[in-house]
């Protein structure tokens, strides 16, 4: 299968769903990362320029521990990104049609902040919209497919599992290093807030999957939850 993994920012995807993308990897699909935003914003002291270069570095480095066949940017500023913004949805729609996904994943609608949303909307939206082969208009004649199919959305966990009840898991107790791997590629990240706010964001993150997997039997898990819309309904196990 073709899977699409859509974040805001370029460590949502290791921290909602990395061991779930690892073990896709590592059961043959292929898998593409994309992050909507740049994170050029998420430092105290370094400046949004060089913070963006530096994070795309990182994602690129995470991206191939998970084993993903692509990592892509939409390099949004953070606090900019805006599911209504005509470019941006051309962005992501072709994308769609690039990939050609047979599942995707992104944030809950309800999450913590404005680009999270924000990233979520855009994706149901440009995910439908890749269906329809006369959008974007200006884009006909342009070589590489016209449509894709309307796709199952899975919504990822929220940071430390905030208001969010998964209805679907995923055992990701074989792969929960390569996940934290991952996730520490980021460093700009992983140290600003040991130094900035005191938290250990990689036991952070290790303890909500621990919780995730005593929700489902298992050492470490992650949940997840279908996007309940005709037609993206399916009685596969989409899922790893």
């Amino acid at each position: 299968m073709n899977i699409l993994a859509v974040g805001c920012h370029p460590d949502d995807l290791e921290i909602g769903c990395g061991g779930t993308l690892a073990r896709y990897a590592q059961e043959g699909h292929r898998v593409t990362l994309c992050h909507v935003a740049n994170g050029n914003m998420g430092h105290v002291i370094l400046l949004p320029e060089e913070l963006r270069r530096i994070r795309l570095e990182e994602a690129q480095r995470a991206g191939r521990l998970l084993g993903a066949a692509e990592v892509v940017t939409l390099d949004i500023s953070d606090l900019a990104v805006d599911s209504n913004n005509p470019q941006t949805v051309r962005q992501m729609t072709e994308l769609v049609r690039r990939v050609q996904p047979d599942v995707v994943i992104t944030h809950p609608p309800e999450d913590y902040m404005k680009d999270h949303v924000e990233v979520s909307k855009l994706v149901f939206d440009a995910s439908f919209s890749a269906s329809v082969p006369h959008f974007p208009p200006e884009t006909l004649g342009e070589p590489g497919p016209r449509v894709a199919k309307i796709t199952p959305l899975y919504y990822m966990d929220t940071v430390a599992g905030v208001n969010f009840l998964p209805s679907e898991y995923v055992d990701i107790s074989a792969l929960i290093e390569i996940k934290l791997r991952a996730l520490d590629c980021h460093q700009s990240q992983i140290k600003w807030l040991a130094d900035h706010d005191g938290i250990d964001f990689l036991d952070f993150v290790r303890t909500a999957s621990k919780f995730r997997g005593l929700q489902c039997g298992v050492a470490y898990a992650e949940g997840f939850r279908p996007c309940l819309t005709w037609p993206r309904l399916t009685t596969k196990r989409l899922l790893p």
